[in-house]
This record gives structure tokens, sequence and C-alpha cells, in this order.
């Protein structure tokens, strides 16, 4: 009778490549496993229903953290596959964990308060002066001002509203403010 030593398995290429990363931080072994493990965990994130770009950033973090928790690889407790693949696993839950976090509740806006006299009658009196200071202003600089700054359209808006050249539309407005200051500091000097 003789004793019959059990044959150890023989070691895969990638359980060999990440032994030398684990052992001698090998950088060649680990750039092999790169190639090895890289395409087919960006597939199976794809498949996974992640875009191109996050499956690429959650590979590089997964072999980043490879790199630098190597030294916990046991060959006894699993294959280097089922220790990358689970490693991928829950990076990738962080990150959709990350990105389908619910927003934080909106702030209350403050309420409204609700303007009292004075605050009414100033605002009435800008406005009649506004109106008055308006009414001074040629029917052309008039006209552009008020589709600028009352209606919000844009200087080519109003050129296509108009037909006007936009210089002319630029000129107008230009000019228009510039009586509108100098006509409501006369109203309100007066």
């Amino acid at each position: 009778m003789t004793d019959v030593q059990p044959r150890k398995p023989e070691l895969s290429d990638q359980t060999a490549w990440m032994l030398a990363v684990r052992d001698k931080r090998c950088k060649a072994s680990f750039g092999q496993l790169f190639d090895y493990f890289g395409p087919r965990l960006k597939g199976v994130l794809c498949k996974g229903g992640l875009s191109h770009a996050l499956a690429e950033d959650i590979v590089q973090d997964v072999m980043l953290t490879i790199w630098r928790k190597a030294a916990q690889f046991d060959p006894e407790r699993a294959q280097v596959s089922a220790w990358v693949y689970q490693i991928a696993r829950n990076r990738q839950i962080d990150v959709l964990r990350k990105v389908n976090r619910p927003l934080p509740e909106a702030l209350k806006a403050p309420e409204e308060s609700t303007p009292d006299a004075s605050q009414m009658v100033a605002l009435d009196q800008e406005s009649r002066a506004l109106r008055q200071a308006l009414e001074q202003l040629k029917p052309s600089q008039r006209e552009v001002v008020e589709q600028a700054y009352l209606g919000d359209l844009t200087h080519a808006e109003i050129q296509a509203k108009t037909g006007l050249p936009l210089g002319t539309i630029k000129s107008r407005i230009r000019l228009g403010l510039e009586k509108l200051r100098h006509e409501l500091k006369e109203l309100s000097g007066k």
C-alpha cells in the first residue's frame, strides 16, 4: 500500500496571474488580468443596462480595487473570476444606488407676503412714470424696446418679426433706453 498524495489541480492562467499580483506585485501579470477581465466585465455591465462610459468607469474602479486588495485574494476560498465578478457586482450596486438616489426635497419657497399699501402705491407710481417715459420715445424706438423688454423677445426674434436689420434694432434699443433713463430722471425730479 502506498500513500497517494492528492494531486493539486493545475492553476488557471488567471489564478497564476492573480497570485503573482498578490505575492510579487507583478505589473505584467496585472496587465494580463486587466486584458482578460476588462472586456468581459464591460460586456456584463453593459448587458446589465449600463452605458458604455459608465461600464468603463466601473471596470477601471474594479481593476484598481483588485490591485489594491490583491492581498485579500485566497485561491482556496474562491476562483479569481468569482472574486473579480463579486467586486464588480458590488461596485455596480454602489454606482446604481448613487445614480438612483432620491434627491432631497426642495426647500419650501417662503410664503409670499402680500404687499402693503405703500408698496402698491410706489409700484403704481413707477408704472405710471415708465408709461409716460415710453410715450416720449419715437414710435420706432418704443416698438423695439417694448418687444425686447416687455415682450421678452430676442434681437433675432424682433428681426424676424419686423424685418429690420439687426444693427438697426440694436441701435434703436440703445437709443430708446438712453432716452428712457433721461425721461425717468426728469419725471422723478418733478
